[in-house]
């Protein structure tokens, strides 16, 4: 069989199935980041000042990964989406609005962090088979630390 190879070397049709995954991560990080942005401007009562912080973190963090993997998708030889509507639509974390209690907007989060990691993981094994190391160095950063920032959030709510 006669792969085809993109300019770092890959093969092509398993980099297209990688860029197509990491567009859709793409989407659902920009609706996360919005989300916890949201929840940073809205969030009322005793709990404050520390949620406060904690959204402004989550969206900083999240505004970082968004550009590793847009940068990530061109690297690959793929065009990152790059129009609200196809976040929107492409996204499996919905939309959230008006939320000023703590307890659902971490729920919120949690909910988030559940769907990027499904997707990272989903996307660390299609770049495991498709010897794609920078894809799979992402992930691989990305994973850890989200899991321990669920295990942050899930004690708050606990």
């Amino acid at each position: 069989m006669n792969e085809i190879k993109n300019n770092i070397g890959l093969d092509t049709g398993l980099t297209k199935d990688l860029a197509d995954k990491l567009n859709n991560l793409l989407a659902n990080y920009h609706i996360f980041y919005m989300n916890a942005r949201g929840f940073h401007w809205n969030i009322k009562g005793e709990k404050f000042f520390e949620l406060h912080v904690k959204f402004e973190e989550l969206y900083t963090d999240a505004l970082i990964k968004i550009d590793e993997i847009a940068e990530r998708i061109l690297t690959l030889g793929y065009s990152p989406v790059h129009s609200f509507s196809d976040y929107v639509s492409d996204s499996q974390i919905n939309e959230i609005k008006n939320i000023s209690d703590g307890n659902i907007a971490v729920g919120s989060i949690l909910n988030g962090f559940k769907i990027l990691l499904e997707a990272e993981r989903e996307i660390l094994e299609l770049s495991e088979k498709a010897k794609d190391e920078g894809t799979n160095s992402l992930m691989s950063d990305y994973i850890p630390q989200q899991e321990k920032l669920v295990w942050m959030y899930s004690s708050y709510l606990n």
